[in-house]
């Protein structure tokens, strides 16, 4: 990744922080994006620490015009678009379908699937000029199982692999890869939220489920989102990579 420029969205912590470390170790100039600027500030200072080239941007993807300003800053700092990871997103609030409000699915929606649409809107304008790029969408296993009190999450998330299929037919023939990636059960806030918020037996039981019998670590889903943005990944384009121990192949 030497003298690539990547974006990372959702990128204070857990996966996105993981992903934006492993891009700038590799070499890249990475913008690290989030809708906290306290702590995403204090992400790209650590990895500054490190020796890492970074940029440190607040940006709520849920709002149309702070995604393209954010893209156009990336642009405007380094002077192109190498990469991008459209991983922000948010739990919807667990509840039967019936009892789901409708503040809470637009929240949802708004992060997790008009946000990543929003993403690669702006991201596909740049790259469409340079004639190169790849994108990595963050999915989940939510977006190709279903499950319980999750409707909302889940179809945000099947919502993501479907834009990201119909957008790598549309740009693989102008050299730009779109891809999208599905978690598992990944030791991140959000997991560690689950567990505070009474949910311990339903992690638990997830946990169980899962041949390798274990939580993934974020620098996993890193590893993936690499390697799928790097050369080595140079004819992958619509694939959904699924990254979860063998959950979701029972």
């Amino acid at each position: 990744m030497e003298n690539k420029v990547v974006l990372v969205t959702g990128a204070a912590q857990g996966i996105g922080f993981a992903t934006a470390r492993a891009f700038a170790k590799a070499g890249a100039a990475v913008v690290l994006a989030d809708w906290d600027k306290e702590l995403v500030d204090k992400a790209a200072e650590l990895l500054k620490t490190e020796g890492c080239k970074v940029l440190a941007l607040a940006c709520d993807v849920s709002d149309d015009a702070q995604v393209k300003t954010m893209v156009d800053k990336t642009v405007e700092t380094f002077g192109k678009l190498d990469a991008a990871f459209n991983n922000a997103g948010v739990q919807n609030v667990l509840a039967d379908a019936a009892d789901q409000t409708m503040e809470d699915f637009n929240r949802v929606i708004g992060v997790n699937l008009r946000g990543v649409w929003s993403c690669m809107k702006y991201e596909l304008q740049q790259m469409r000029k340079q004639g190169y790029g790849a994108i990595v969408n963050c999915s989940s296993i939510g977006g190709i199982l279903g499950g319980p009190q999750r409707g909302t999450y889940h179809g945000a998330k099947h919502g993501v692999i479907g834009l990201t299929k119909s957008a790598a037919l549309e740009y693989a023939p102008l050299g730009i890869r779109i891809n999208s990636i599905c978690p598992g059960i990944i030791h991140t806030p959000m997991v560690d939220k689950m567990m505070a918020g009474g949910q311990q037996d339903i992690l638990d039981a997830m946990i169980e489920a899962v041949p390798a019998k274990r939580l993934g670590k974020p620098e996993e889903i890193a590893d993936a989102v690499l390697w799928l943005c790097s050369d080595m990944a140079s004819l992958v384009v619509g694939h959904t990579l699924v990254v979860d121990g063998g959950y979701s192949i029972q």
